[in-house]
């Protein structure tokens, strides 16, 4: 009877053993190439998205990277101008940025007085918000713009600020991105474009929102946003 009590219960432990692995095998799969979640750590994409929203990111859309290799699994398109997208900052290789794509490969971009225009046509960007033009100011952050100039441009005085540059290319395989919050936004401006290498995918839904600011002592209790749980991102 001890013998056959303990072979049950080694069987039930492997059986058990089995299962977590199961899960975690397909959690990993999951999150590797499907869906992943990301949070919302600044103000650069209010109002659209904000800060302690909890995003559901879709891995499919643009193939997912194969981790330690260069290699990315198929598609099912490249990224569009106007869709919100993930990420790798290129600056650090490591830290998720999360912001909207203005420009792609042959794109002509050039910002006046914080207007964008794409090849020469004015954007009716209703998403951007840029409330304090006063603090449009220089920075040697934008010199890597002059690479990029077109060529129309090239020879001239260039001096480029936050809210007046260009015009200037998207190079082949690269993307410029722009928070919407345009006053506090790092991002294409100031860095560059975003490789395609480097998009891990885009938003899909918002499925948790609390406000980090709140005073409650259980903020993600009682200060949570129930209201945007469940918004697409667009």
């Amino acid at each position: 009877m001890h013998g056959r009590s303990s072979a049950s219960r080694a069987q039930w432990l492997w059986e058990w053993v089995k299962s977590i692995s199961v899960a975690v095998v397909i959690f990993l799969l999951v999150r590797t190439f499907l869906i992943e979640a990301f949070r919302i750590p600044t103000g650069s994409m209010e109002r659209t998205l904000l800060v302690g929203d909890f995003l559901l990111v879709n891995k499919v859309v643009y193939g997912a990277p194969i981790p330690g290799t260069e290699l990315r699994l198929p598609g099912l398109r490249e990224p569009r101008r106007g869709e919100i997208v993930v990420f790798v900052n290129p600056e650090d290789g490591r830290t998720n940025f999360v912001k909207r794509v203005v420009g792609v490969p042959g794109d002509t971009l050039e910002m006046r007085g914080g207007a964008l225009y794409v090849n020469g046509s004015r954007q009716d960007e209703s998403y951007a918000h840029n409330l304090d033009p006063a603090a449009d100011s220089y920075s040697p952050k934008f010199e890597w713009q002059r690479d990029f100039l077109a060529p129309w441009a090239r020879g001239r005085v260039y001096r480029p600020t936050r809210d007046n540059w260009g015009p200037i290319v998207v190079p082949d395989g690269h993307y410029f991105a722009l928070g919407d919050n345009r006053d506090n936004s790092l991002d294409s401006r100031y860095w560059g474009f975003v490789p395609r290498r480097l998009v891990k995918g885009r938003p899909l839904i918002i499925y948790y929102s609390f406000d980090r600011n709140g005073n409650h002592p259980f903020p993600w209790i009682l200060d949570a946003r129930w209201e945007r749980v469940g918004d697409f991102v667009k």
